[in-house]
């Protein structure tokens, strides 16, 4: 089978089309051929060493694959050959910790494309029990463009954040695919959500998911809007994927008690802020990274009931993995960008 590979960490021209053998699916999983691959921003800190540089190398990156189950592994059962699957982007490896609840607790947790061979290929094999039916109504395209952004978005906005009805919201980077997911999952939830933007240009992108108020914070002050946003109490609930110095404003744009959801640095790793900010008025500063499977099917169902929708940016051959990769890390994606592990 064709796979995206990675033989060193570096900048985007590391990704190279290579040709591999394709992975037998062990007792208790399935063979899933991918349809298509989404790519996140966490592929490129992972491609670059930021995440661990203790990754065995040659190393395939991707954690979100939409696809059909090709193959069934010995003992599987409630799955079928051509069934329509979405994977779960994030699992135990140890059968052991399976039942542990948020999965991304468990010992061995780990996502495919970190722990282990991921999604930029023809085929993959995952245990049978992480791969969830894709009853979306959606292209592969569409469906791939799900599972990191949506999984993740439901543990931070839902579970972690505990955003709910008549709530305000604030998200930052709100055009990113985890910011757009993350409008989406708090109008799910019955929040009023402000979302902020660098520039003009995706102004409509944000509106069309849902934001009530689009914060251009390149000429705008972000706790100066918040506050007139929420009639001067500030955010409930903050979901800040920036980090950097972007983190000490977000802190500042919450209400007493708030909460602030850490989730990014595309901003930068490293941040300052002023302590008071954050004691003095009781908030809460949280992160989050990771999802449970039942976080997917909390969202999927949300999309399927037509609440959340996905952004597909883009969709490009699995040979330009390495132009995707550039889109990213230049801010030129607008939701989320897949890879087509058929496409000629």
């Amino acid at each position: 089978m064709q796979a995206a590979i990675i033989r060193e960490f570096g900048d985007p021209d590391v990704l190279h089309l290579e040709e591999v053998a394709i992975p037998e699916p062990p007792a208790g999983h399935v063979l899933v051929k991918i349809l298509s691959a989404g790519v996140n921003r966490l592929d490129h800190y992972i491609r670059q060493g930021a995440i661990t540089r203790d990754l065995p190398l040659p190393h395939v990156l991707g954690a979100d694959a939409a696809g059909e189950i090709a193959e069934l592994g010995e003992g599987v059962t409630g799955h079928r050959i051509g069934d329509r699957v979405i994977v779960v982007p994030g699992y135990p490896t140890d059968e052991a910790d399976y039942d542990i609840y948020p999965a991304s607790q468990a010992p061995s947790f780990s996502l495919p494309g970190l722990g282990r061979w991921g999604a930029y290929a023809q085929y993959i094999a995952v245990p049978a029990r992480f791969v969830v039916a894709d009853e979306t109504g959606l292209t592969p395209e569409q469906a791939a463009t799900l599972p990191v952004v949506l999984a993740s978005s439901v543990r931070a906005v839902k579970e972690v954040g505990g955003v709910r009805a008549g709530d305000h919201v604030l998200v930052q980077a709100g055009a990113s695919g985890s910011g757009s997911m993350q409008i989406q999952v708090a109008k799910a939830l019955g929040a009023t959500v402000a979302a902020t933007i660098r520039g003009e240009a995706k102004r409509d992108l944000v509106a069309s998911v849902g934001a009530d108020l689009v914060i251009n914070t390149t000429t705008e002050n972000l706790v100066e809007a918040v506050a007139g946003f929420t009639d001067g109490r500030g955010a409930d609930v903050v979901i800040d994927n920036l980090g950097g110095d972007v983190l000490g404003q977000s802190i500042q744009a919450a209400r007493p008690a708030g909460t602030i959801v850490a989730y990014g640095f595309a901003a930068g790793p490293e941040v300052t802020f002023d302590i008071r900010d954050l004691f003095f008025t009781q908030k809460r500063l949280l992160g989050t990274m990771a999802s449970d499977a039942s976080d997917l099917v909390w969202g999927l169902e949300q999309v399927k009931a037509g609440r959340i929708r996905p952004v597909l940016d883009r969709a490009l051959p699995l040979a330009d993995a390495a132009e995707a990769h550039r889109l990213i890390a230049e801010n030129k994606v607008r939701g989320n960008i897949v890879l087509l592990p058929w496409a000629a």
